[in-house]
Protein backbone atom coordinates (compact mmCIF):
# COMPACT_ATOMS: atom_id res chain seq x y z
CA UNK A 1 0.00 0.00 0.00
CA UNK A 2 1.22 3.50 -0.80
CA UNK A 3 2.57 5.08 2.41
CA UNK A 4 0.98 8.48 1.74
CA UNK A 5 -2.46 6.97 1.15
CA UNK A 6 -2.09 4.82 4.25
CA UNK A 7 -1.17 7.89 6.30
CA UNK A 8 -4.19 9.76 4.96
CA UNK A 9 -6.46 6.83 5.84
CA UNK A 10 -5.06 6.62 9.36
CA UNK A 11 -5.51 10.36 9.93
CA UNK A 12 -9.02 10.35 8.46
CA UNK A 13 -10.07 7.43 10.64
CA UNK A 14 -8.68 9.09 13.77
CA UNK A 15 -10.29 12.46 13.07
CA UNK A 16 -13.59 10.77 12.24
CA UNK A 17 -13.48 9.04 15.63
CA UNK A 18 -12.58 12.32 17.33
CA UNK A 19 -15.56 14.10 15.80
CA UNK A 20 -17.91 11.20 16.60
CA UNK A 21 -16.74 11.37 20.22
CA UNK A 22 -17.33 15.13 20.21
CA UNK A 23 -20.84 14.58 18.86
CA UNK A 24 -21.63 12.22 21.75
CA UNK A 25 -20.17 14.53 24.38
CA UNK A 26 -22.34 17.31 23.02
CA UNK A 27 -25.41 15.19 23.76
CA UNK A 28 -24.65 14.60 27.45
CA UNK A 29 -27.55 16.08 29.46
CA UNK A 30 -26.58 18.76 31.96
CA UNK A 31 -27.34 16.56 34.98
CA UNK A 32 -25.76 13.36 33.65
CA UNK A 33 -22.05 13.99 34.23
CA UNK A 34 -22.11 12.21 37.61
CA UNK A 35 -24.17 9.29 36.25
CA UNK A 36 -22.44 5.86 36.38
CA UNK A 37 -20.85 4.98 33.07
CA UNK A 38 -18.13 2.32 33.08
CA UNK A 39 -16.62 0.56 36.08
CA UNK A 40 -15.33 3.20 38.49
CA UNK A 41 -15.98 6.04 36.04
CA UNK A 42 -19.01 8.26 35.93
CA UNK A 43 -19.83 9.99 32.63
CA UNK A 44 -17.33 12.78 33.37
CA UNK A 45 -14.55 10.30 34.21
CA UNK A 46 -15.23 8.22 31.10
CA UNK A 47 -15.27 11.37 28.97
CA UNK A 48 -12.02 12.47 30.58
CA UNK A 49 -10.37 9.13 29.92
CA UNK A 50 -11.50 9.12 26.29
CA UNK A 51 -10.34 12.71 25.85
CA UNK A 52 -6.81 11.56 26.64
CA UNK A 53 -6.82 9.96 23.18
CA UNK A 54 -6.75 13.56 21.97
CA UNK A 55 -4.57 15.15 24.63
CA UNK A 56 -1.80 12.56 24.45
CA UNK A 57 -1.34 13.23 20.73
CA UNK A 58 -0.54 16.82 21.66
CA UNK A 59 1.64 16.02 24.64
CA UNK A 60 3.52 13.04 23.21
CA UNK A 61 4.46 14.93 20.04
CA UNK A 62 6.27 17.38 22.32
CA UNK A 63 7.85 14.60 24.42
CA UNK A 64 11.40 13.54 23.50
CA UNK A 65 11.08 10.17 21.76
CA UNK A 66 13.67 7.99 23.47
CA UNK A 67 14.45 4.30 23.22
CA UNK A 68 13.97 1.70 20.53
CA UNK A 69 11.30 2.42 17.93
CA UNK A 70 8.04 0.61 18.68
CA UNK A 71 6.92 -1.20 15.54
CA UNK A 72 3.33 -0.02 15.24
CA UNK A 73 0.08 -0.24 17.21
CA UNK A 74 0.11 -4.00 17.84
CA UNK A 75 3.54 -3.81 19.46
CA UNK A 76 2.37 -0.77 21.44
CA UNK A 77 -0.63 -2.55 22.92
CA UNK A 78 1.35 -5.68 23.70
CA UNK A 79 3.89 -3.54 25.55
CA UNK A 80 1.49 -1.36 27.55
CA UNK A 81 -0.83 -4.22 28.55
CA UNK A 82 2.07 -5.82 30.43
CA UNK A 83 2.73 -2.64 32.41
CA UNK A 84 -0.86 -1.42 32.86
CA UNK A 85 -1.93 -0.36 36.37
CA UNK A 86 -5.77 -0.34 36.44
CA UNK A 87 -5.98 2.01 39.42
CA UNK A 88 -3.61 4.52 37.82
CA UNK A 89 -5.62 4.36 34.58
CA UNK A 90 -8.85 4.92 36.50
CA UNK A 91 -7.40 7.87 38.41
CA UNK A 92 -5.98 9.50 35.28
CA UNK A 93 -9.45 9.28 33.76
CA UNK A 94 -11.04 10.92 36.79
CA UNK A 95 -8.39 13.64 36.82
CA UNK A 96 -8.84 14.26 33.09
CA UNK A 97 -12.59 14.46 33.58
CA UNK A 98 -12.21 17.11 36.28
CA UNK A 99 -9.77 19.02 34.06
CA UNK A 100 -12.53 19.42 31.45
CA UNK A 101 -14.04 22.03 33.75
CA UNK A 102 -17.55 23.44 33.89
CA UNK A 103 -18.24 22.89 30.19
CA UNK A 104 -16.77 19.51 29.19
CA UNK A 105 -18.30 19.64 25.71
CA UNK A 106 -16.59 22.96 24.96
CA UNK A 107 -13.31 21.63 26.35
CA UNK A 108 -13.49 18.54 24.12
CA UNK A 109 -14.38 20.71 21.12
CA UNK A 110 -11.29 22.82 21.77
CA UNK A 111 -9.16 19.66 22.03
CA UNK A 112 -10.52 18.31 18.73
CA UNK A 113 -9.84 21.62 16.98
CA UNK A 114 -6.30 21.87 18.34
CA UNK A 115 -5.42 18.29 17.42
CA UNK A 116 -6.95 18.65 13.95
CA UNK A 117 -4.76 21.70 13.33
CA UNK A 118 -1.72 19.95 14.80
CA UNK A 119 -2.14 16.92 12.55
CA UNK A 120 -2.45 19.19 9.53
CA UNK A 121 1.01 20.56 10.29
CA UNK A 122 2.78 17.34 11.32
CA UNK A 123 4.34 14.74 8.98
CA UNK A 124 3.48 11.04 9.20
CA UNK A 125 6.96 10.12 10.45
CA UNK A 126 7.08 12.72 13.23
CA UNK A 127 8.50 11.20 16.43
CA UNK A 128 6.07 10.53 19.28
CA UNK A 129 7.34 9.78 22.80
CA UNK A 130 4.90 7.19 24.19
CA UNK A 131 4.98 5.15 27.42
CA UNK A 132 5.97 2.13 25.31
CA UNK A 133 8.82 3.95 23.57
CA UNK A 134 9.37 6.02 20.46
CA UNK A 135 6.81 5.75 17.65
CA UNK A 136 5.96 7.52 14.44
CA UNK A 137 2.81 9.62 14.40
CA UNK A 138 0.96 7.27 12.04
CA UNK A 139 2.15 4.29 14.07
CA UNK A 140 0.65 5.81 17.21
CA UNK A 141 -2.61 7.25 15.86
CA UNK A 142 -4.36 3.87 15.39
CA UNK A 143 -3.99 3.25 19.13
CA UNK A 144 -5.81 6.52 19.81
CA UNK A 145 -8.47 5.70 17.20
CA UNK A 146 -9.02 2.44 19.09
CA UNK A 147 -9.44 4.27 22.40
CA UNK A 148 -11.86 6.79 20.90
CA UNK A 149 -13.90 4.07 19.17
CA UNK A 150 -14.22 1.81 22.21
CA UNK A 151 -14.95 4.57 24.71
CA UNK A 152 -17.34 6.38 22.38
CA UNK A 153 -19.30 3.11 22.30
CA UNK A 154 -19.07 2.98 26.10
CA UNK A 155 -20.38 6.54 26.34
CA UNK A 156 -23.22 5.87 23.90
CA UNK A 157 -24.26 2.84 25.97
CA UNK A 158 -24.10 4.78 29.23
CA UNK A 159 -26.33 7.50 27.78
CA UNK A 160 -28.60 5.11 25.86
CA UNK A 161 -27.70 6.86 22.59
CA UNK A 162 -26.95 5.38 19.17
CA UNK A 163 -23.33 5.42 18.07
CA UNK A 164 -22.74 8.21 15.54
CA UNK A 165 -22.45 6.90 11.94
CA UNK A 166 -19.12 8.72 11.64
CA UNK A 167 -17.68 6.23 14.13
CA UNK A 168 -18.08 3.23 11.79
CA UNK A 169 -14.66 3.43 10.05
CA UNK A 170 -12.95 3.68 13.44
CA UNK A 171 -14.92 0.70 14.77
CA UNK A 172 -13.90 -1.37 11.73
CA UNK A 173 -10.24 -0.38 12.05
CA UNK A 174 -10.29 -1.04 15.79
CA UNK A 175 -11.79 -4.48 15.31
CA UNK A 176 -8.94 -5.32 12.93
CA UNK A 177 -6.41 -4.01 15.46
CA UNK A 178 -8.02 -5.94 18.33
CA UNK A 179 -7.83 -9.15 16.30
CA UNK A 180 -4.18 -8.49 15.45
CA UNK A 181 -3.35 -7.96 19.13
CA UNK A 182 -5.41 -10.95 20.19
CA UNK A 183 -3.55 -13.21 17.76
CA UNK A 184 -0.39 -12.70 19.85
CA UNK A 185 -2.00 -13.60 23.18
CA UNK A 186 -2.11 -17.00 24.89
CA UNK A 187 -5.91 -16.72 24.75
CA UNK A 188 -5.99 -16.35 20.95
CA UNK A 189 -7.97 -19.58 20.45
CA UNK A 190 -10.55 -18.59 23.07
CA UNK A 191 -10.93 -15.16 21.47
CA UNK A 192 -11.58 -16.78 18.10
CA UNK A 193 -14.24 -18.99 19.67
CA UNK A 194 -15.78 -15.91 21.29
CA UNK A 195 -15.94 -14.08 17.95
CA UNK A 196 -17.56 -17.07 16.30
CA UNK A 197 -20.32 -17.41 18.89
CA UNK A 198 -18.96 -20.42 20.75
CA UNK A 199 -18.76 -18.90 24.23
CA UNK A 200 -22.26 -17.91 25.19
CA UNK A 201 -22.49 -14.45 23.68
CA UNK A 202 -25.97 -12.90 23.93
CA UNK A 203 -28.24 -13.17 20.91
CA UNK A 204 -25.98 -15.66 19.12
CA UNK A 205 -23.55 -12.80 18.46
CA UNK A 206 -20.91 -13.96 16.00
CA UNK A 207 -18.87 -12.73 13.05
CA UNK A 208 -20.23 -15.65 11.03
Amino acid sequence: MDGTLDGERIRSCYLGAANAFLELVGQVPEGAWAQPALGEWDVRGLTGHASRALGTVESYLSTPAAGELVDGPVAYFLAVRRAADPEMIAQRGRDAGQALGDDPAAAVQDLVQRVTTLLGNTPDDAAVGTPAGAMTLTGYLPTRTFELAVHSLDLARALDLPAPPALRPAVAASLELAAAVGAHLPTAAELLLLLTGRSGLPGNLSVL
